[in-house]
């Protein structure tokens, strides 16, 4: 069974003192979790310890049983910006991760083709990812991210850029492909509505630690009329309050 686990994680920056102070984390697989907190409280270096992008001064962590310190294959990465490479097209963005590690088959094409269509991208494959709107553009980064069909996906703050109706209808269709693989996620964002549409479990980080926990007992697929509801409002307002008791 794939799952992450963050063991009692430590880390400091030269000039800041201690960002992450004995983080512990259990995602299972297929769960979606979402950190949230105030700017510099350790979301985004927790996230990177987790994906081997910084190694940690005390603690472990272990994918799918095995201990990680550099990013590997059963991992996918989607940022704050896309960071398409202008010059290749739509779908050789998104094959990109195996074509720098093999030959691209006809499966592969065939693969990046669906991954687009249920992206909503089906008629722009061809196209150059300037010609693209910022939430088409988010499309293919998280395309691409998930051609390698990776066990954990990490994600910091990808939709913070679009406009309130982009960010929304991305949502929808991400969570559905995600189901549809079966990959875990951690996800970094500073919008609480987002967080509680999106995952199974929300983390708030205060300090470099994790301050506290809710798990989010809400109906699958999660469908937008969610966000309307009497249970959405309130667990927003529950997470709000528990990051209002850290100030």
């Amino acid at each position: 069974m794939n799952s992450l686990h963050l063991d009692a994680l430590c880390f400091a920056y030269p000039d800041r003192g201690n960002v992450v102070n004995n983080v512990s984390l259990h995602i299972a697989p297929g769960e979606f979790h979402c950190l949230i907190g105030r700017s510099g409280c350790g979301k985004t270096t927790l996230l990177k310890l987790a994906a081997g992008l910084h190694t940690p001064d005390q603690g472990s962590v272990l994918l799918n049983g095995r201990p990680i310190s550099t990013p590997v294959a059963e991992m996918g990465f989607v940022f704050q910006t896309p960071t398409l490479l202008e010059w290749l097209s739509v779908l050789d963005n998104i094959l990109l991760p195996l074509s720098l590690h093999r030959k691209v088959t006809d499966a592969d094409q065939q693969q990046a083709a669906q991954l687009l269509a249920q992206m909503g991208l089906a008629t722009l494959g061809h196209e150059k990812p300037q010609h693209l709107s910022g939430g088409q553009q988010s499309r293919v980064a998280i395309a691409r991210a998930l051609i390698t069909r990776p066990s954990v996906l990490f994600m910091d703050e990808p939709f913070a850029s679009l406009d309130a109706m982009t960010r929304e209808e991305l949502q929808k269709d991400f969570l559905h492909l995600c189901h549809a693989q079966g990959t875990s996620v951690l996800f970094v964002t500073h919008d609480i509505a987002e967080a509680v549409y999106l995952a199974d479990q929300v983390s708030i980080m205060h300090k470099g630690q994790i301050h506290a926990q809710q798990s989010l007992k809400l109906i699958r697929p999660r469908e937008p009329a969610l966000r309307y509801t009497p249970q959405f409002n309130a667990l927003c307002a529950a997470l709000r309050n528990a990051m209002d008791t850290t100030t």
